[in-house]
């Protein structure tokens, strides 16, 4: 194969917010962590074992726009993408590297209101039942998967 490819897709939560950065021509980009995780369990000990990965990742123009008005911290979303390497000098005169995934494309995988909902719950343990929301038009939809405890 004479070509090369460079493509990350992911699936993961998010570890904060959407950081946005604007720019004097009018463009914009937005920078948030994913974490994923990977569990297995310990065939010596028995003991269910997870390690968590963070990722940084940088969204371009109207598409951070819309992950900085719909995305909050804990969701779930779907990314793809290209890695990108950047160094710098740090302060102490230290180079500096970073690995960043350029996202080219994204689908939401909890919706603002679910999180709303989740934030509410967790804020009002006393209430035993929830109503989920009604999937609205607005916010690309696709089916969360939940995480099991499965063999393999």
């Amino acid at each position: 194969m004479s070509g090369t490819l460079n493509k990350v897709m992911l699936i993961g939560h998010l570890g904060d917010e959407v950081k946005m950065h604007y720019f004097d021509g009018g463009g914009s980009i937005g920078r948030f962590p994913i974490a994923t995780n990977e569990s297995y369990t310990n065939k010596q000990t028995g003991e269910r074992v997870t390690n968590t990965d963070w990722h940084n990742i940088v969204v371009r123009n109207k598409a951070a726009e819309i992950c900085e008005k719909y995305l909050s911290k804990g969701d779930k979303i779907y990314v793809e993408g290209r890695l990108k390497n950047r160094q710098w000098q740090g302060e102490d005169g230290n180079t500096r590297y970073s690995t960043e995934v350029q996202v080219q494309e994204f689908t939401f995988l909890s919706t603002k209101k679910e999180s709303m909902a989740n934030a509410q719950t967790n804020a009002q343990p006393q209430q035993t039942q929830v109503q989920k929301p009604a999937a609205t038009n607005e916010i690309p939809q696709a089916t969360p998967t939940e995480e099991d405890d499965l063999p393999f």
